[in-house]
């Protein structure tokens, strides 16, 4: 089967349209990921290349945490170099779970063994057992509520999301 006919591969692409990040399939050379690559507001997929769809949800995250204003830039000579930062990263780890768990996809639909420098079990582990590493970024961008604060608001706590996208 065409990987872009899969199920999983649907529902991502639909949530994306969703929440109003751009797919534009496009031939794309060498890049950090296979058959992936960031430009303004929009993810760039080669179908020929992409090797985990996975990866998709994680590329989505980067450009989800990122301010509306950086996203404009993306994939440009005007975005910062130091883009993403550390925070950035583990926001865009974070997302990609959260957003996995809300299309009821797998942990290991984003944290395949080929990625994360070798500790997707790592993720999976902390992620599925609740040890959200580096949570209040997400609740400082306004994207999530971590369990405390979700209690006394009365809302769902994350993996939850407030919204999906960082203004």
């Amino acid at each position: 089967m065409i990987l872009k006919e899969t199920a999983e591969f649907k529902k991502v692409l639909q949530f994306l349209k969703e929440i109003n990040i751009d797919v534009i399939e496009k031939e794309l050379d060498n890049t950090f990921l296979p058959g992936l690559a960031l430009g303004p507001n929009c993810i760039y997929i080669d179908y020929t290349k992409l090797l985990y769809p996975g990866d998709i949800l994680h590329e989505a995250g980067h450009l989800a945490v990122t301010t509306a204003a950086e996203r404009k830039l993306v994939g440009t000579d005007e975005i910062s170099p130091e883009w993403p930062t550390q925070g950035e990263e583990i926001g865009a780890i974070l997302w990609s779970f959260s957003a996995s768990h809300h299309l009821q996809l797998p942990p290991e639909f984003v944290f395949h063994p080929d990625g994360y420098k070798g500790h997707s079990g790592w993720f999976i582990t902390n992620f599925t057992e609740g040890r959200y590493i580096g949570i209040h970024l997400l609740e400082w961008m306004g994207l999530c509520l971590g369990k405390e604060k979700a209690e006394k608001e009365q809302k769902a706590p994350f993996p939850a999301m407030l919204k999906w996208v960082r203004d």
